[in-house]
């Protein structure tokens, strides 16, 4: 494998990294909301990852991820009953989203790291490449 390789699949890494993350701020900035329709109210979401070949290049081995969709959580919705809302159905019952702060922040977390963790990586390669480039001077 050339080490040119290596920043194609640390960049579709970077990338779903960079998706993860939005998804997850989305559902972070969302995480109190309540409608008094369940259908209405905002529903967790997740990235799935997959990996993928180049057509051009499947004698190498090399692979990359990217993000084949984002689905949104089947965890049960909390109802709550208050009456005096603004939102509340006829019964006077609010539904709450269904994202767990503590699983997001997590997600957040992990994210943050394997971002980090791949710009490490496209760093070590550039400086390889340079040192290589410097034995023939």
């Amino acid at each position: 494998m050339s080490l040119f390789k290596v920043f194609d699949v640390a960049g579709s890494a970077l990338n779903a990294q960079q998706v993860r993350m939005n998804v997850t701020a989305s559902n972070l900035a969302n995480a109190g909301s309540v409608s008094g329709n369940p259908d209405d109210v905002y529903k967790a979401k997740q990235p799935i990852f997959e990996t993928f070949r180049d057509s051009m290049d499947l004698q190498s081995g090399t692979a990359g991820v990217r993000i084949s969709g984002i689905t949104e959580s089947e965890a049960p919705l909390s109802v709550r009953y208050e009456p005096s809302h603004p939102d509340a159905d006829a019964e006077g019952n609010v539904y709450v989203s269904n994202v767990n702060t503590v699983e997001e922040m997590v997600n957040m977390i992990s994210a943050s790291r394997s971002y980090q963790n791949n710009i490490e990586i496209i760093n070590t390669t550039k400086d390889l490449l340079q040192q290589t480039l410097s034995l023939g001077r």
